[in-house]
């Protein structure tokens, strides 16, 4: 692996992710417009796989895993890049891209709780003070007044990502807990091909053989999500967890809510809501009062928050 960059260097990069995953939330909602959410996530994973194959043999990185790391192998692969990245995909056919940024991003108030649960993980003043603060935004987002309860839709999409959000939290607990051989980054061209396998075969069961009416668009956006904002993503924050503090990281990170939501009105024309700005000012708010006093900034190291 490359030595560390310079601080301007990763400021860069890891500037370029949060732009990266934070547009990447409509962009897979225009690519689920145009094709299955099953196959769109299924062939976003092959394009990563394709991609970060030779990155990974070019910087001596590539490797085959040993027998210590195939459960989180196999845990990352199914609950974040299978059902997390599935279920987000399926939520946005009947979510704003917005709305479901904001619920995506609840996943540390779950993995707090989770790691209070099974890793003995004590939940500080503050911590509760932040969960409480996430909590009082999801209550917003859900408010009969910001959300139709008699629109099914919208209520099985919220519901679709909040579930996905909670499988995410799963994988980082088991993240947290795992007994590292290998790095992240040596594994995650497995994490993406397990993925693909499994969606693929997933999609081909359930949606039947892939009809896709291909234009530059469509092929456009998949390379730009495969590519970008999953293969180059990943080397990119491997980068720049080795080069900044987990802390300053973490509040970057923070930020791509915010560009979604900015990105999603700009790309999709979806509104400005100010309900919206609330309950993503309560959630991100808690999150950072956790990350500022150390009780979360863990989750951001080891697990990448791409759709």
């Amino acid at each position: 692996m490359a030595d560390r960059l310079s601080t301007r260097n990763a400021a860069v990069l890891l500037a370029t992710v949060v732009l990266a995953w934070g547009t990447n939330w409509p962009v897979t909602k225009m690519i689920v417009h145009d094709m299955p959410p099953l196959w769109a996530t299924a062939l976003r994973c092959m394009i990563a796989a394709a991609t970060l194959a030779p990155l990974l043999w070019a910087q001596g990185q590539f490797i085959i895993p040993r027998r210590g790391d195939l459960p989180v192998v196999f845990c990352t692969s199914i609950l974040h890049l299978v059902a997390f990245s599935a279920l987000v995909a399926a939520g946005l056919q009947f979510v704003p891209a917005g709305r479901a940024i904001v619920l995506g991003y609840t996943t540390p108030l779950w993995v707090a709780i989770g790691a209070a649960m099974f890793l003995s993980e004590p939940i500080t003043r503050q911590r509760a003070v932040g969960i409480g603060c996430g909590l009082a935004g999801l209550a917003v987002i859900f408010n009969p007044q910001t959300l139709n309860w008699g629109d099914r839709n919208a209520l099985f999409g919220s519901g679709l990502i909040l579930l996905a959000a909670f499988c995410w939290a799963g994988n980082i607990v088991y993240v947290r807990a795992h007994k590292w051989i290998s790095t992240p980054f040596q594994l995650v061209f497995w994490q993406v091909l397990l993925a693909a396998a499994l969606l693929s075969t997933i999609a081909w069961i359930t949606e039947g053989a892939p009809r896709i009416v291909w234009t530059n668009r469509l092929a456009a956006l998949l390379l730009y999500s495969g590519i970008v904002c999953t293969a180059f993503a990943n080397w990119a924050m491997t980068m720049v967890n080795r080069s900044l503090p987990a802390v300053t990281t973490s509040l970057w990170l923070l930020a791509t809510p915010l560009l979604g939501i900015i990105s999603a009105t700009v790309m999709l024309n979806e509104p400005l809501e100010p309900s919206l700005f609330l309950a993503m000012t309560l959630i991100i708010g808690g999150i950072a009062l956790g990350t500022v006093t150390g009780g979360w900034r863990q989750w951001t190291v080891r697990v990448k928050p791409a759709p």
